[in-house]
């Protein structure tokens, strides 16, 4: 039997009732397990369209077969290959997160290569206009956490956010 290893799908999708589920339901019926999510309504690609990024688990076999069935269901594949995400780490951000675009802030995480969003917890008791906080959790492939690290820090530079880093090996 093949191993099962990590995989991530960018779809686009029409912003329209349902076009989440029609895209994720290729995905249960071929036996893949979903990880994460990455839907952004407010964002669009040059078509128009919403981009969503899908990490699951399945069997090399099935892989093909879930693309092979996405593609058959009418949704848009923008890439679709093996991300093996073997590291994780968990920060908390501080500050103006609304205020500063947290969706943007998510977005320039998931780009910088090797990495995936793959929970986000955002608490604002005092409402968007005051400071809140988000916990983050992300993958990252084998040896790029701390390029991952770097950019959250780079970000948070950028927006005037506090970083609570995770505590790792050798760290004082």
């Amino acid at each position: 039997m093949s191993e099962t290893g990590s995989y991530t799908v960018r779809l686009e999708l029409v912003d329209e009732p349902g076009e989440l589920l029609r895209a994720l339901r290729p995905i249960a019926d071929n036996g893949g397990n979903l990880l994460s999510i990455f839907h952004e309504r407010g964002n669009v690609t040059p078509r128009g369209h919403i981009p969503v990024e899908v990490d699951l688990e399945a069997t090399p076999a099935q892989f093909d077969v879930i693309v092979d069935a996405l593609r058959d269901a009418g949704v848009n594949v923008i890439q679709a290959g093996a991300e093996r995400y073997s590291e994780e780490l968990t920060v908390v951000l501080v500050g103006h997160l609304v205020e500063t675009d947290l969706s943007d802030t998510l977005q320039r995480f998931q780009d910088c290569g090797g990495a995936s969003v793959a929970d986000v917890s955002l608490s604002a008791p005092a409402g968007t206009d005051e400071p809140s906080s988000a916990r983050l959790r992300l993958v990252a492939s084998e040896g790029r956490s701390a390029d991952a690290l770097a950019t959250v820090r780079e970000v948070a530079a950028e927006k005037e956010l506090r970083v609570v880093e995770p505590l790792t090996e050798g760290s004082a």
